[in-house]
């Protein structure tokens, strides 16, 4: 844990305290982890109303030129070339090995007519992956860190209803879709997009406006803040991995069970196929050539005890077969929930294992993911 005295603070820090949150230190950051209405009420509120999160930690770029897409493409298996104009989608950097440096998320503000593409990164990973993509790409196109600027989600079912009171237009966005839009006389840009399994928006928006734009979405009586307890939990729930738990260095794409970030042009026999880092080793395993060893699955416990990460997992003959990477008992899912890495062959639905949980073996299955169902606005 960083010390106290070290960490850096969001433009809400001031918000937060006056709202009673607890603070904890996340990514060099003091951040929110809880309001005094608790982990449950929050995570329940985001899955009925509308949740407020500040993720002003996360790191902002903007990469600009006529080479911009190409050259983002080069450190990425993911389509950047064809992606239309005002766009989002997913994307993993990944070293020469294959393995996943950070998952962000990227949209293309007109990039080939003089716009940019616009990069959201995990907040621990910010610097790195600024230094990262600098080295591998700065002679192609101009990358410019906007680490300043806030970051807020507002996420749940009536999230819609009350950010379109403040920006007129944003209902129109359907899920992976953006738009610039302005608030008393700011500069936004607002995703349909988020990290709860609801439907939900990011607002990218200047620091000294957000504070008077988040209490304006406090106002609204859909709205209420949420910390990063139950951020944590309802992207649990929603089968999103977390960097640095259930993906990282050492892990690919298709060992992460995230094929479905990988489109068909870059794949083997598409029009860009290959031309990314571990490329060789990544399209081995996805075609099937060189299967990975190992995967992401998603589990249930079949008893109310919560299995948390780092807990290894035995198979009926008390082998060790993989182990848990986040786990906690889903407030909406009612039902110990967890994501697991595990050897290929116990990977079927309904495979029974067993995780070890302080020397007794608590009972799990492989599950379908989400473990709760995904409500985003698909139009």
């Amino acid at each position: 844990m960083t010390p106290t005295a070290n960490l850096l603070s969001t433009p809400l820090n001031a918000l937060h305290n006056e709202l009673g949150a607890r603070m904890v230190p996340f990514a060099g950051y003091s951040m929110p982890v809880q309001y005094p209405a608790g982990l449950m009420a929050e995570h329940h509120h985001t899955r009925s109303a509308a949740g407020l999160f500040d993720v002003s930690h996360m790191g902002q770029l903007h990469l600009t030129g006529p080479d911009a897409a190409a050259a983002f493409e080069s450190l990425m298996p993911v389509d950047v070339m064809g992606l239309g104009v005002n766009k989002q989608r997913y994307g993993l950097l990944l070293n020469d090995e294959g393995g996943i440096i950070d998952d962000l998320m990227f949209v293309n503000r007109d990039v080939a007519n003089g716009g940019d593409l616009f990069v959201i990164v995990n907040g621990a990973c910010k610097h790195g992956d600024l230094a990262h993509i600098q080295a591998r790409i700065g002679s192609r196109c101009t990358i410019e860190p906007q680490f300043e600027r806030a970051l807020l989600a507002l996420q749940g079912p009536q999230a819609v209803t009350a950010l379109a009171r403040l920006l007129p237009g944003v209902e129109q966005l359907v899920f992976m879709t953006g738009m610039a839009a302005q608030w008393q006389g700011a500069d936004l840009y607002v995703t349909r997009s988020g990290y709860t399994g609801e439907d939900g928006f990011e607002i990218s928006l200047p620091a000294p406006v957000a504070e008077a734009f988040a209490r304006a979405l406090l106002a609204q009586p859909e709205v209420k803040p949420v910390g990063l307890g139950a951020r944590n939990s309802l992207r649990l729930e929603a089968g999103l991995c977390l960097y640095g738990n259930d993906i990282d260095t050492q892990t690919t794409p298709v060992e992460a069970q995230l094929n479905w970030a990988i489109q068909k042009v870059r794949r083997n026999g598409g029009a860009r196929a290959s031309g990314f880092p571990g490329a060789a080793k990544i399209l081995a395993q996805l075609d099937g050539s060189a299967p990975p060893q190992r995967v992401r699955v998603g589990l249930v416990g079949l008893e109310r005890i919560p299995v948390r990460e780092h807990v290894e997992l035995h198979n009926a003959e008390g082998e060790k077969i993989g182990e848990v990477t986040s786990g906690l008992l889903g407030p909406s899912a009612d039902k110990p929930v967890a994501l697991a890495y595990v050897q290929a062959k116990y990977t079927e639905m309904g495979t029974r294992l067993n995780a070890m949980v302080r020397g007794k073996a608590v009972p799990m299955e492989v599950s379908p993911l989400p473990f709760v169902p995904n409500r985003y606005h698909r139009g």
